[in-house]
C-alpha cells in the first residue's frame, strides 16, 4: 500500500509541475529522513540551487517557479557524500529513482532524454576509471623498466578508449548536450612541428592559442555549469594569453561580443573578467579593468549587480583611471619643508621616481633608506630625480616633525621632499577635486612610480629591486 501511495504522490507532483518552472522528483531507496541538496557546478565548487527534506518513504521534491539554467547538476543525499550527477536542459521535470547500494548502475532517470546517454557514459567512465587507477598504482609500484612500460602502455590504451568513446558520440550525436560538453572539455591540439628556431616556437605558440577554444562556443550557456569551463578560462587568460593589456582587451571584447546572444554566458564572462583584472597579477593589466568599466559597467549592461557592488566597481575604476601605464602622471603641486610650492613638472630628468611614504610606517623605515642607497649607488649618476611625497595616515601636522627628522637622520638631502598642508587638502575637498591618494591609487606605503622625461607613467608599484632591474634594462637597451 505504501508503494502505491508513493507512486500516486509522484504522479500527482509530475502533473502539477507542467505549468511551473522546474521539478526534480527523487525516490531514494535507502534514505528515510534528512535533507537532500540540488546543486550545480560553478567552476570547482558546488552551488546550491534548492534543498528538500526526504519523507519516510525516501521521497523528496525539488521545485521552483523559474526554470533551471542548463548544465550539469549534482544531487547530494543527506549524508552529504553520496551524490548523483545528471543533466538539465530544456526538459525541466526529471524523475530520479536511486538505489544507494549502487548509484552508478541502479539509478534510473526519466523525463529527460539527455540523461539516457549521460548515464551510459557515467557507467563507461566508472569502469575505465577503475582500470586506469589500477594501472596507475601498478606503474608506481613497478620494479623494472619492462613493468613500467607495460603499465604505461595499458594506461594510455584505456585513456585512448575513453577519448574514442567521446569522439564517436560526438560524431553520431552532433546535437546532443553531451556533445557540447565533450567539445568544451577537449584539450587543445598540440603543435606537431618540432621547434628548431625561435620562429618555430612562436609559430607553435600561435597554433596552440588559435586552436585553444576549438569546439567551444561562447553562445551556449550550458557549458558554464560544468567543472571544466572555468579551469579552461583561467588557463587561457593566466597562462596562454600574453599579459599585454591591449591584446587582452581586444580578446576579451571579442569573447563578450560572441556571448551577447547568451545572457548567462555574457554575465558569467563579464563578472569573471571584472574579478580577474580588478586586482591584476601583472603591472599594467589594470587598464583591462578600466576598459571593462568604461565600455560595459558604466553603460549599464551589468544590471544584475546590486548597488553596493556597482559602487565598489565604480570607485575602483576612478582610483585607477588617472594612473594607467603610458598615461601622463597626474600633476602634483605640493609644498617643500620650507613651505614653497614645488611642482612635479618642475623636475627635469629622463626618469623621475615618485615615492609616496610615511616616516611612521614600519615598512617605509626600512625601504626608504634602501631606496636612497640604490639611488646614490646607481641612479643618481644617470640623472634620476626623486619626488618624495609625505603620505601620512594622520594629518601632515601630526607627523611633520617626524618627517623632517627622518629626512635629516637618513641624509635624504638629494631628493625633492614635498607634502600637502591641511589647508590645501580642505580646499581640494571643497572644490570636489580628487586628491593625490586617489589620483595615484595609494593604498599602502611606500608606493613607487617611475615616470619618463614627459612625466608619463612607465611603471608603478614595483619593489626596489624590480625598479632597479627595469632602469638597468632601459639604460643597457639605449647603449
Amino acid at each position: 500500500m505504501k508503494n502505491i501511495i508513493a507512486c500516486i504522490v509522484t504522479c500527482c507532483c509530475f502533473l502539477s509541475a507542467k505549468a511551473q518552472g522546474y521539478q526534480v522528483n527523487l525516490d531514494a531507496k535507502g534514505f528515510r529522513s534528512g535533507v537532500a541538496y540540488l546543486t550545480y557546478y560553478m567552476g570547482d565548487k558546488y552551488n546550491i540551487e534548492d534543498s528538500a527534506a526526504l519523507n519516510s518513504n525516501g521521497i523528496a521534491v525539488f521545485k521552483g517557479k523559474e526554470k533551471l539554467q542548463p548544465g550539469i547538476y549534482i544531487l547530494f543525499f543527506p549524508d552529504k557524500q553520496t551524490r548523483i550527477e545528471f543533466l538539465v536542459d530544456k526538459e525541466q521535470v526529471i524523475n530520479i529513482k536511486a538505489d544507494s547500494s549502487d548509484l552508478v548502475n541502479k539509478t534510473i532517470i526519466t523525463g529527460s532524454k539527455e540523461n539516457i546517454p549521460y548515464a551510459q557514459y557515467q557507467k563507461f567512465v566508472a569502469g575505465k576509471g577503475k582500470q586506469m587507477n589500477a594501472e596507475r598504482k601498478a606503474y608506481m609500484l613497478s620494479t623494472t623498466t619492462a613493468d613500467s612500460m607495460l603499465h604505461e602502455k595499458n594506461y594510455n590504451q584505456l585513456n585512448n578508449e575513453l577519448q574514442a568513446y567521446r569522439e564517436n558520440f560526438m560524431k553520431t550525436n552532433p546535437n546532443a548536450m553531451m556533445t557540447v560538453l565533450f567539445k568544451a572539455m577537449k584539450e587543445a591540439p598540440s603543435p606537431t612541428k618540432i621547434p628548431v628556431t625561435h620562429a618555430d616556437s612562436v609559430a607553435n605558440y600561435n597554433f596552440y592559442k588559435e586552436h585553444f577554444w576549438d569546439g567551444v562556443t561562447f553562445m551556449d550557456d550550458r557549458i558554464i555549469r560544468s567543472p571544466f569551463f572555468l579551469k579552461k578560462l583561467e588557463r587561457y587568460y593566466r597562462e596562454v594569453m600574453e599579459p599585454d593589456a591591449d591584446k587582452l582587451i581586444k580578446d576579451i571584447d571579442y569573447k563578450l561580443l560572441l556571448a551577447r546572444s547568451s545572457p548567462e554566458m555574457y554575465k558569467y564572462l563579464l563578472n569573471w573578467f571584472t574579478d580577474e583584472y580588478i586586482s591584476p597579477k601583472y603591472m599594467g593589466q589594470d587598464a583591462v579593468f578600466v576598459h571593462l568599466y568604461n565600455k560595459y559597467h558604466s553603460k549599464g549592461v551589468s544590471n544584475w549587480l546590486n548597488e553596493k557592488q556597482m559602487e565598489g566597481i565604480t570607485r575602483r575604476a576612478m582610483m585607477l583611471m588617472g594612473n594607467l601605464i603610458g598615461e601622463k602622471a597626474a600633476p602634483l603641486d605640493l609644498l617643500d619643508p620650507a613651505g614653497k610650492l614645488t611642482p612635479l613638472e618642475g623636475l627635469a630628468a629622463d626618469y623621475t621616481i615618485v615615492a609616496f611614504w610615511d616616516p611612521n610606517c614600519g615598512h617605509c623605515k626600512t625601504e626608504i633608506p634602501k631606496l636612497d642607497s640604490i639611488y646614490n649607488a646607481s641612479w643618481k649618476k644617470h640623472g634620476v630625480k626623486v619626488y618624495a611625497v609625505l603620505t601620512p595616515e594622520k594629518g601632515p601636522d601630526a607627523v611633520k616633525a617626524d618627517w623632517i627628522k627622518f629626512i635629516a637622520d637618513n641624509k635624504l638631502q638629494d631628493w625633492t621632499h614635498v607634502y600637502q598642508s591641511v589647508e590645501m587638502e580642505v580646499a581640494e575637498r571643497n572644490a570636489q577635486k580628487a586628491g593625490f591618494r586617489q589620483l595615484y591609487d595609494i593604498q599602502s606605503t611606500p608606493t613607487l612610480f617611475l615616470l619618463d622625461k614627459e612625466k608619463r607613467i612607465v611603471a608603478k608599484k614595483l619593489d626596489l629591486y624590480q625598479l632597479n632591474d627595469l632602469l638597468e634594462y632601459k639604460w643597457n637597451k639605449t647603449n
